[in-house]
């Protein structure tokens, strides 16, 4: 009876701030995201770019995302998450509409280093916000929820790029990038600390820094944990950024479609990814994390393989959409997974540390299918990503938190 309730009662007014702005913050990192998937034709055929060197661009984005992550996820940890959140959403926001500016490759990649600081320090903040807001048993739905705003930028992302692109050219769609500057106002006049905390804060002993490494890697099991995670998170960053950033230009070569359509198989895939992580939050918080991840990381690594067969517009969506249902469903599964197996006084931290290591190895997969694109053939490129997910299964099945960790029901 106490779940029954706790699955049906009515959202604070704090809850609901809470997943309004990290929804939102997460849509708009998105869309900026996705403005260079979108661009990335235009920007390899203006400046006269090579394979590696174009997927290098979302690379050095992941790397300034570590340092981000490492950064505010401390600073959120230390000084509190609505200052830190708001703090990342007007750096990344800021670099962004820069990229306006950018006529050479070395600018564009000092710009997206900047860009990716604001945007990994979001991701932990914004979790931790949501851990720490709604009761223990709703946190695999609620970050999930807060996933799809992810998606929502993604749709928008699509859209915009589909008009601005063929009229303006690729500059002038980075400028819509300044808008996350007006969310910033709305997180600081309507979200505060939560009890909880502020009560660990309190609670605080010795360097947080210490206390960071203590408790993710004082001791094998912990290091095994943290470790683990940090694989899994790598395969999850490398299949989502090798498909959004490389398969709209594929998809333009191979089915010879222009940005418009190759926008309308983005919004399917997104549309799947969408009812993926709702599906796959339900499913966290009934039936625990394994079975949950178990179930999408099967279904990946099939589903991804069978995209290389797609030879026509409505095969192409419609496989899209399973892929992306599967292959991003459980994204926000592992900030449900981080925030209920390390300490509140380190959550912040613990999350986009975990996260944001993921996003710098497994961004690298852009260059890697840059290259692969180069020399070989899709079904290569997808039976590559689609071992990723095997991989990732077996890291799962063996990580020691998961097979103890269960759903709350008090």
């Amino acid at each position: 009876m106490n779940t029954i309730k706790q699955h049906t009662q009515v959202l604070s007014k704090n809850q609901k701030w809470t997943i309004a702005s990290t929804s939102s913050g997460f849509a708009l990192e998105n869309m900026d995201v996705l403005f260079l998937s979108f661009a990335m034709s235009s920007m390899i055929a203006d400046l006269h770019l090579s394979g590696g060197a174009a997927g290098l661009i979302s690379s050095v984005t992941n790397l300034g995302m570590l340092a981000g992550g490492i950064i505010f996820g401390i600073l959120g940890d230390k000084i509190g998450r609505v200052k830190t959140f708001s703090h990342t959403v007007i750096i990344f926001a800021v670099a962004t509409a820069c990229m306006a500016f950018a006529k050479n490759i070395y600018l564009i990649y000092a710009l997206r280093f900047l860009a990716g600081i604001g945007a990994g320090g979001e991701y932990g903040v914004g979790i931790a916000l949501i851990a720490e807001t709604f009761p223990q048993a709703q946190i695999g739905k609620m970050t999930s929820i807060a996933a799809i705003g992810g998606q929502v930028g993604a749709v928008l992302a699509a859209l915009i790029a589909a008009w601005i692109i063929p009229n303006a050219g690729w500059h002038m769609l980075f400028l819509v990038g300044i808008v996350p500057v007006v969310l910033t106002i709305f997180i600081r006049k309507h979200l505060h600390e939560s009890e909880q905390f502020l009560t660990a804060k309190a609670k605080e002993k010795g360097s947080l820094l210490s206390n960071v490494f203590k408790k993710m890697f004082a001791t094998p099991q912990l290091a095994l944990q943290s470790l683990g995670l940090m694989l899994m998170m790598t395969v999850q960053i490398a299949g989502y950024f090798g498909l959004m950033n490389w398969l709209p230009t594929i998809v333009q070569k191979q089915l010879h479609l222009n940005v418009a359509n190759s926008s309308l198989w983005m919004i399917a895939t997104i549309i799947g990814m969408s009812i993926g992580m709702l599906t796959f939050g339900s499913i966290f918080d009934y039936f625990g994390p394994r079975r949950a991840f178990g179930i999408f990381l099967v279904g990946s690594a099939i589903m991804v393989y069978t995209l290389s067969l797609a030879t026509n517009m409505l095969t192409l969506l419609l496989i899209g959409a399973v892929v992306g249902f599967f292959s991003n469903g459980m994204f926000g599964g592992y900030g449900a997974v981080i925030s209920r197996l390390y300490p509140t006084e380190i959550r912040s931290s613990a999350n986009n540390i975990i996260v944001n290591i993921g996003r710098a190895i497994g961004g690298f997969s852009s260059v890697v299918i840059g290259i692969l694109m180069d020399q070989y053939n899709l079904t290569i490129v997808m039976g590559f990503l689609s071992a990723l997910y095997i991989i990732s299964l077996i890291v799962m099945i063996n990580l020691p938190g998961l097979k103890t960790l269960s759903r709350n029901k008090a």
